[in-house]
């Protein structure tokens, strides 16, 4: 993935959705299964966020600011946010 971020108006406290970042990873995920990737992605994350999205996407810390979706977290993503 490359640049996943909200819109200005969506940010902070006052944001207008909640989740549309986890909504955009998870679509992520499922064109990755479809492509036939087994649901992984990966990105380079902003140093401040690598426990954030270890938390709520599940991602993995890969090394320095990658981080990479794995088959199981995508799964837990893409049921989250398609139901």
């Amino acid at each position: 993935m490359h640049l996943v971020e909200s819109a200005p108006f969506n940010k902070g406290k006052s944001k207008l959705f909640s989740g549309v970042p986890g909504n955009l990873v998870a679509y992520a995920c499922r064109l990755s299964f479809e492509r036939g990737f087994d649901g992984n992605v990966s990105f380079i994350s902003k140093t401040q966020l690598i426990g954030h999205y270890e938390k709520t996407l599940g991602a993995v810390h890969f090394g320095g600011r990658l981080m990479i979706i794995e088959t199981k977290a995508a799964k837990m993503l893409i049921e989250k946010y398609f139901k």
